[in-house]
């Protein structure tokens, strides 16, 4: 895989039947701004003679990714870690003593993270994936499990994004040089990583260490911070023991806090400024009354700045209304009384890194000119709904018209939501499975948009949701 991409490396066969679902999910896989993007072992054995079907090296946690293989497809899984699981309504087990399909798997899990945290003190968040298929369409874990490191879904390039977002939660990335001792760690047999492509994977050219240098010697942090604070005035204040302290402290905080009225601070240091001069010029009583005419011209000055201060503050204090009332409009747009709010765009030319599934083959072999991305939160029915669009340009008519046959097809996948990928969705994050889904053409331009409701389930039939989606074709996508 190329730079942006969780990157695949194969080490053995993976050991259940929903492992090629996995591989297609973990090659989808787009780097976001902060947890996608990583080296995923596939077929690894973190712990001997037990492979999984990954291990994900990621700049901000490591994910073990472990396949249950269920006897049949279902429309919905409940599946709690805890207890039994039901297909459709119906018990499902697994052998004699195991309370639910997942009993083995959970235990592997248990093992492999006893494994890292030995050979990779701190490593940071070490999440869980139950990969379970042939084919689930609606996964429902208890609340109480989805606050902890397991997650139970089927994989897909939409919920393995949405899983990293969640489990992948460290505060800062390894270094590249902590990921290649976790990956030699994990898979000795894994090939060299070379810095450039670990770099371009998300990891930090420096350890996470480095940051406590600065701690060492204090001072040189604070030594910056005395002249700017007073530049010229440390040496003469230094000698006064007692009342030096409180007229520094007089001048530095009058000039911070007022911004729009500038004229009266400036006034009123001058007082304090020439109150130093006093001890050092008290040995003759002949500078007394010049001290004195001086003191009077600064009240005269002071007095007219703040005569004419006020007019100033007044000028000032008006214009920040404006911009607070005007920047709200553009990030919402209402198409045929259905509301739409913005919450991520972007615009880029790698096209096929962003998609996944057929889509995603047919840009590999057709390039395109550009891809537009957008997400909108919507309310659809007094109901709340997502919306992820996509504008693909081509060079010409001809492959705009068969990649949007080859988006049509039912099964053909699509392209990566943005906001998802970017964790810049608010509350839930929806999942566009069974979303509702509408395309158009305009010349070399192909659009294709999916709706769904936040929290599911969704169907693609749903008729508030097939009316929010073709309100959604008229949607603005700058990028």
């Amino acid at each position: 895989m190329g730079r942006g991409s969780v990157r695949l490396v194969r080490l053995a066969q993976q050991p259940s039947r929903v492992a090629e679902d996995v591989r297609a999910a973990l090659a989808s896989l787009g780097r976001g701004s902060n947890v996608v993007g990583g080296v995923a072992l596939v077929g690894a054995s973190p712990v001997d003679g037990r492979p999984v079907e990954a291990v994900i090296v990621m700049p901000k946690g490591v994910l073990i990714v472990i396949g249950v293989d269920l006897p049949d497809p279902a429309l919905k899984l409940e599946a709690p870690l805890g207890g039994p699981w039901k297909a459709d309504g119906w018990p499902l087990v697994h052998g004699d003593t195991s309370i639910n399909p997942a009993t083995d798997a959970l235990s592997l899990s248990a093992a492999c993270t006893h494994k890292i945290s030995d050979v990779a003190p701190g490593a940071g968040p070490i999440g869980t994936i139950i990969a379970v298929g042939p084919y689930v369409e609606t996964v429902d874990q208890p609340a109480a499990d989805l606050a902890g490191s397991v997650r139970v879904l089927y994989p897909t390039a939409t919920t393995m994004l949405a899983a990293t977002v969640s489990l992948a939660t460290g505060p800062r990335p390894r270094s590249v040089q902590q990921a290649r001792d976790l990956i030699a760690a994990l898979a000795p047999d894994a090939p060299p990583m070379p810095e450039e492509m670990l770099l371009g994977e998300g990891f930090s050219a420096y350890s996470d260490d480095e940051p406590t240098v600065i701690r060492e010697n204090p001072l040189v942090a604070i030594a910056p911070t005395v002249p700017v604070q007073h530049p010229g005035k440390p040496k003469r204040q230094a000698k006064p023991a007692t009342p030096a302290p409180p007229a520094r402290q007089a001048v530095a905080a009058k000039p911070v806090p007022p911004v729009g009225q500038a004229p009266p601070p400036a006034a009123a240091p001058a007082p304090a400024e020439s109150a130093p001069k006093a001890p050092h010029q008290s040995k003759t009583v002949r500078w007394l009354p010049l001290a004195a005419i001086g003191l009077l011209i600064v009240l005269l000055v002071a007095a007219i700045s703040v005569a004419s201060g006020g007019d100033d503050t007044a000028s000032t204090a008006t214009p920040p209304p404006t911009p607070a009332t005007s920047s709200p409009p553009p990030s919402s747009s209402a198409v045929e009384n259905i509301q739409f709010t913005s919450r991520a765009s972007a615009a880029d030319q790698k096209c096929a890194s962003h998609a996944y599934g057929d889509v995603q083959s047919s840009l590999q072999r057709t390039s395109c000119s550009a891809v537009k991305r957008a997400s909108f939160a919507s309310s659809i029915d007094g109901r709340a709904a997502a919306v992820t669009v996509a504008v693909v340009e081509f060079p010409d008519t001809e492959q705009a018209t068969a990649f949007k046959a080859a988006a049509d097809t039912p099964g053909g996948g699509g392209i990566l939501d943005i906001a998802t990928e970017t964790n810049q969705w608010q509350g839930d994050v929806p999942v566009f499975e069974g979303a509702a889904y509408q395309s158009s053409q305009d010349g070399k331009s192909v659009r294709l948009l999916q709706v769904v409701w936040v929290p599911g389930p969704s169907t693609p039939d749903d008729p508030g949701l097939v009316r929010g989606a073709k309100a959604a074709l008229e949607l603005p996508v700058n990028g």
